[in-house]
């Protein structure tokens, strides 16, 4: 299969930029799994899994443009993961990668990344985020803090996880990029990327993630848990669809957190490695849209999202 896969942002991208890396890791994915990738992204673009067409970002406010003209006269399917500026010809299938704001029915070519992700939208198909396990570092033996890993925003709940921390007597760091702090049981690392990032993931005792708005996925749940880290976090969005109680432990308030955080360092970092190099690997994501692709192309329909155990 000829699948073409649209992004308004350059790849690779610098810095954290979740949904860019989630599209080079399926479009490697898909290489993997024997198809062949024509990545349609704006200029200064290159993975080495897909042949690249460009686009100036400037060009697409200009009238006339037509996206349709970059699309491969043999592509089977085109694959967004942003909005189109002008309609195409070719089959098209769409992932949200975010929430809408708006009460709205999705159409029925989206693609949601998540059962309730779906769910809150009207849709029923849905694909997991998957990651490639090469980018990251599984160790066992876990260094003296918990993490915390994300936008510093009061939806990601770091104020939750600085407070709960504090109150279970545990070490954190908080990357994101904000301030330092004089507390000595707290530190602000900032952003952090690449090994370091995965440095940080693997050495941490677990992750908190105190989500405080409904998650469509969450992609540094299964980060932590491909470095063999554990996770302790909110019962918001997708993440009771990720996180099992052999990998971490869910709660509801602060409290629930707190009483939590004593028990979850007798998770298995192993188990943590197998749960994610199983259901959240950016093959298994790349079987996953195959198997949208080649339905819609059947009948024009996706199929429902398969919920993992």
């Amino acid at each position: 299969m000829h699948v073409v896969l649209y992004t308004h942002s350059r790849l690779p991208v610098h810095g954290y930029g979740g949904t860019q890396r989630v599209v080079a890791w399926l479009a490697r994915g898909l290489v993997a799994l024997g198809q062949r990738v024509t990545l349609i992204a704006p200029a200064g673009s290159a993975i080495p899994e897909a042949r690249v067409t460009e686009f100036e970002t400037r060009e697409m406010a200009r009238t006339g443009f037509n996206l349709d003209r970059l699309v491969p006269g043999d592509a089977d399917i085109v694959h967004a993961h942003a909005p189109l500026p002008t309609p195409i010809s070719c089959p098209l299938v769409f992932t949200l990668h975010g929430n809408r704001h708006q009460a709205k029915s999705a159409d029925g070519n989206t693609i949601f990344l998540s059962a309730d992700h779906a769910r809150r939208h009207g849709g029923t198909a849905f694909v997991y985020n998957g990651i490639d396990p090469a980018e990251y570092v599984y160790r066992t033996e876990k260094a003296n803090y918990d993490l915390f890993l994300g936008r510093l925003h009061s939806a990601k709940g770091y104020r939750w996880a600085i407070e709960g921390a504090k109150l279970a007597g545990t070490r954190l760091l908080v990357a994101g990029g904000w301030r330092p702090s004089l507390r000595p049981s707290l530190r602000f690392v900032g952003s952090v990327q690449g090994e370091r990032k995965a440095a940080l993931l693997a050495n941490a005792q677990c992750l908190w993630m105190p989500a405080l708005w409904d998650e469509p996925f969450g992609l540094t749940l299964i980060e932590a848990l491909m470095s063999g880290t554990p996770v302790l976090g909110t019962r918001r969005g997708a993440l009771p669809e990720i996180v099992s109680p052999e990998v971490g432990a869910l709660g509801d308030t602060i409290d629930d957190l707190v009483r939590l955080r004593a028990e979850i360092e007798q998770r298995d970092p192993a188990a943590c490695r197998a749960r994610a190099e199983r259901w959240f690997s950016h093959v298994r994501m790349a079987e996953e849209y195959l198997r949208m692709y080649q339905h819609y192309l059947e009948t024009r329909r996706l199929p429902p999202g398969r919920v993992i155990p």
